[in-house]
């Protein structure tokens, strides 16, 4: 009887005992309930006295199975949740990095598109300056240009006007176009 009861709580039965009968575990007698894993401030221990209550031989035993398959299958779950944890700490550690990966490459794309269009802003720049300066010195020309006609017209003005006054001085008459003024 002791036997069927320790392989009715194994938690891995063999398959020749699974195909026997169905495994179904004991309920958990109300003092072996499973201890709150919250996280306590104060540690409650029990006294020696109650740890050490002797008690029928195969009922004591076991009670002791019970709770040695108890402890086990909860060592068990919380090694699986802890397991649980790191697999989702490093999946999500995995996508953060991959979208730092994934910023990082845009912004060198973008970072490189901008200095290819300051490039061609750039050229534009030295083309339009280029052009305002080729516009100053043609417009610097054609002022050379009127400058140098108005020096040849008053030149030539001057040069008239003293051949109409050298005229009238010879011819001794006085010009008919006196100052306005007169």
């Amino acid at each position: 009887m002791a036997e069927e009861e320790v392989k009715a709580v194994d938690p891995k039965p063999s398959c020749a005992d699974a195909e026997e009968k169905a495994v179904v575990p004991l309920p958990l007698p109300p003092a072996l309930d499973k201890p709150d894993d919250s996280k306590a401030l104060v540690v409650v221990r029990k006294d020696a006295a109650e740890e050490k209550k002797p008690e029928e031989g195969s009922v004591n035993r076991d009670a002791v199975l019970a709770r040695v398959a108890t402890e086990k299958r909860l060592s068990l779950i919380k090694a699986w949740e802890e397991s649980e944890k790191s697999k989702a700490e490093n999946k999500a550690q995995k996508n953060m990095s991959s979208v730092v990966a994934w910023e990082n490459s845009k912004k060198a794309t973008l970072d490189a598109e901008l200095k290819k269009i300051e490039e061609q802003l750039e050229k534009k720049k030295a083309g339009y300056i280029e052009k305002t300066k080729n516009k100053i010195a043609a417009l610097h020309k054609q002022a050379e240009e009127k400058r140098a006609l108005i020096e040849a017209k008053r030149g030539e003005d001057l040069l008239k006007a003293e051949e109409t006054s050298a005229k009238y001085r010879a011819t001794g008459t006085v010009p008919k176009k006196l100052l306005g003024c007169f």
